[in-house]
């Protein structure tokens, strides 16, 4: 892992850095996330402030960010469901790292420091979390931190005339 490597929650000063660094692995590896890179270029920054959580109180609502140095090398957000009956519910979504930092340790930061975020908020008891299923390294990663399969969606989505499978797993935070 990078020594120098800073993991924080995103703010609103880093929505440009979010949105450059979504654009560029969106563009890059359609099949591993269900947003299209062409609509999702015309968004501004602004419209990913709900994955800040800012004005929430219960916790379990953030965005993480990996910093080496100013540059932000990836991020990952658990979105946590405001509705009571599943409000225990987190779910990760758009767990991201730039190219130049894949295979030094900096998915298994971000992926560990919003493990330990999630069970520090109070009520949350599980994260879920769906990845392209011919992505074993992301598989393999989310087992190694303790996460468990527990289905699969099959033609989760669809690329042209092409479909891509959703492996489907959970981690119980208390357990």
């Amino acid at each position: 892992m990078l020594d120098h490597l800073l993991l924080r929650p995103l703010t609103l000063a880093d929505l440009p850095a979010y949105k450059s660094l979504r654009d560029e692995l969106l563009q890059a590896h359609p099949d591993a996330f269900t947003s299209d890179a062409e609509t999702e270029a015309r968004r501004p920054a602004h419209d990913y402030v709900q994955r800040l959580g800012e004005g929430r109180s219960d916790g379990g609502h953030f965005t993480l960010g990996a910093f080496d140095g100013a540059a932000l090398a990836g991020a990952i957000s658990c979105e946590r469901e405001q509705r009571v009956k599943v409000q225990h519910i987190g779910q990760i979504v758009g767990m991201m790292v730039r190219s130049a930092y894949r295979g030094r340790g900096v998915g298994r930061a971000l992926l560990e420091g919003c493990i330990a975020r999630a069970r520090s908020a109070p009520g949350l008891e599980m994260l879920t979390l769906s990845v392209t299923s011919s992505n074993e390294a992301a598989v393999s990663l989310y087992e190694r931190c303790g996460f468990a399969r527990y289905g699969e969606l099959r033609h989760a989505i669809r690329l042209g005339n092409r479909h891509v499978d959703k492996t489907l797993m959970v981690l119980y935070l208390h357990a």
